[in-house]
């Protein structure tokens, strides 16, 4: 089981990661899509890399809008490894042409 980050580690993270937010023991990013097919495409590659890194977003879609939220369950907060994936979904968030 990965260790949760305690508060100073998770703000050291979260500077490197700009358009994700804290919200308890989650981080969240809201990204919109430039078509809802865009959106369900980086989804699906979001959801591709999340397999590969064992590791589950929450995904929420509405249309163009795509809310990404990412917490360990397992640890019981904030990890390593949300970070990692975020910084993952960030680059696909790009590769895809959403902002």
């Amino acid at each position: 089981m990965a260790d949760t980050l305690d508060d100073t580690a998770v703000a050291d993270r979260l500077r490197a990661l700009p358009r994700w937010t804290r919200a308890g023991d989650e981080i969240r990013r809201e990204v919109t899509a430039p078509s809802f097919l865009a959106g369900v495409d980086l989804v699906a590659a979001v959801a591709r890399a999340a397999e590969d890194a064992d590791h589950h977003p929450d995904i929420d879609i509405r249309w163009r809008t795509l809310r990404f939220a990412l917490t360990t369950h397992s640890a019981g907060g904030l990890t390593g490894k949300d970070f990692d994936l975020a910084g993952r979904i960030e680059d696909l968030a790009g590769e895809h042409g959403a902002e």
